[in-house]
């Protein structure tokens, strides 16, 4: 009679002290999740952005991004590296909540034009030739090549070669060259 209780529940029975280990490990993992969240949370939100996401869909990368994380780390897949992997991971999210932003936006609104932007604040004349060099480097930033574009974000926000060829696809050398390519151009514009 035991067993036919046993064959007629839904779920297989599960030990007490196997359910306490479950609950334990999965206590461990929310705590390293939410310690490397704290860790990282800033920079991811800002590389998050420089792709031109507004501050609450970055938010909302993130808690993809960490989701995503814990479901990696339960199921015992690898830990090596985890923040590089948070990065590659926060990269292809942007992407694509960038695309859906644009296709959202091509369907609802009128195509802007630089008419329709506000005119840039006025004030004492270093904030006024402090904010034409943002622009100028901005501009520089914005011309690059996709992927020499987010070498630098990476390495602005302070990853190694190692982790920016890891999230952008490409080999350690040509980390080195993007970089070295993007500096000579903003150390050109800067001289001007």
């Amino acid at each position: 009679m035991n067993t036919s209780t046993s064959s007629t529940r839904p779920f297989p029975y599960v030990a007490p002290a196997r359910l306490a280990s479950a609950a334990e490990h999965t206590a461990a993992l929310q705590t390293e999740v939410l310690a490397l969240f704290d860790e990282l949370r800033d920079r991811l939100l800002r590389y998050s952005m420089s792709f031109g996401l507004p501050a609450h869909d970055g938010e909302d990368v993130l808690q993809e991004v960490f989701l995503a994380l814990f479901r990696h780390l339960q199921a015992d897949k690898s830990r090596e590296n985890l923040p590089g992997w948070t990065y590659r991971t926060t990269h292809n999210l942007s992407l694509k909540r960038r695309a859906a932003l644009h296709l959202e936006q091509r369907r609802t609104e009128p195509a802007r034009t630089p008419e329709m932007e506000p005119d840039p604040l006025s004030g004492p004349e270093e904030q006024v030739l402090f904010s034409e060099r943002q622009q100028r480097l901005r501009a520089v930033v914005q011309a690059l090549p996709p992927n020499d574009r987010a070498c630098l974000q990476l390495r602005a926000e302070g990853c190694r070669y190692r982790d920016i060829a890891a999230v952008v696809g490409i080999s350690l050398g040509s980390v080195a060259a993007s970089l070295a390519r993007s500096f000579d151009k903003l150390r050109r514009m800067d001289a001007r």
